[in-house]
């Protein structure tokens, strides 16, 4: 739907108001939702993949593939995520593509310290030494025995991680390094800050679709935890 430039919110037919093009703001955070949750959720999957399997072969094999892994890690989450994120879209030709490989590369890190203390804890364990005394190759325990056992947490993790994703996408589009192609949450906000006091709604608008965006998926997160871990939601409550 395309009117008046700068109409208010609840003008003309325009829930939100429109765009300095006259554009619907409503239909703009509709649209933009597929990018920015599409982000979130590829860039998590992408993370978890490279966290388990970081985590899982330094927490199974340990002794210096521990180390090595560990060290390589600690080298990634001493450098600002932010930044590094921003280094790497900027590196690479701003795109969907490169926007989700930032993302991921910034957020395996704790989900790899995650599955390696859960593969630790694990791989002592009964089940484990009976797989292991029955003559099982190392990577089939690994897979079938120690995985199932230890994604619980890590799920409830990678749940939580869509959030800062997308806050991540935000923040990067709203700096103009998002794909020009595509209009997300934090496109928007980054053209509205222009006009912010012509057009609030513009920005506004967009900013509390990512809160109430991130808002969610926590609660959801927080729910999984709870969930998966009846225990501890127990003893929380005694």
């Amino acid at each position: 739907m395309v009117g008046r430039p700068f109409t208010p919110p609840l003008s003309d037919g325009f829930l939100l108001g429109s765009d300095t093009l006259g554009r619907d703001i409503l239909s703009g955070i509709i649209h933009g939702s597929r990018v920015s949750l599409f982000v979130g959720l590829a860039a998590t999957v992408a993370a978890l993949a490279i966290g388990l399997v970081v985590g899982g072969v330094a927490g199974f094999f340990s002794g210096r593939v521990d180390n090595a892994l560990m060290r390589l890690t600690e080298i990634f989450q001493t450098i600002p995520s932010f930044v590094l994120a921003i280094m790497l879209v900027a590196v690479f030709q701003p795109s969907l593509a490169s926007t989700i490989t930032a993302i991921a590369v910034v957020s395996w890190p704790p989900i790899a310290r995650l599955a390696r203390a859960e593969f630790l804890a694990k791989r002592n364990l009964e089940y484990v030494s009976a797989a292991v005394s029955a003559g099982r190759p190392g990577w089939d325990i690994a897979l079938r025995e120690i995985l199932p056992n230890a994604l619980p947490p890590i799920i409830v993790m990678a749940s939580l991680g869509v959030a800062t994703a997308i806050l991540l996408e935000s923040a990067i589009s709203f700096l103009g390094l998002g794909d020009p192609n595509l209009a997300s949450w934090g496109y928007m906000i980054g053209v509205g800050r222009t006009v912010i006091r012509q057009a609030w709604w513009m920005s506004v608008f967009p900013g509390l679709a990512i809160m109430v965006a991130v808002l969610a998926i926590n609660l959801l997160g927080e729910g999984l935890n709870d969930a998966i871990s009846p225990s501890q939601r127990g003893g929380a409550k005694a």
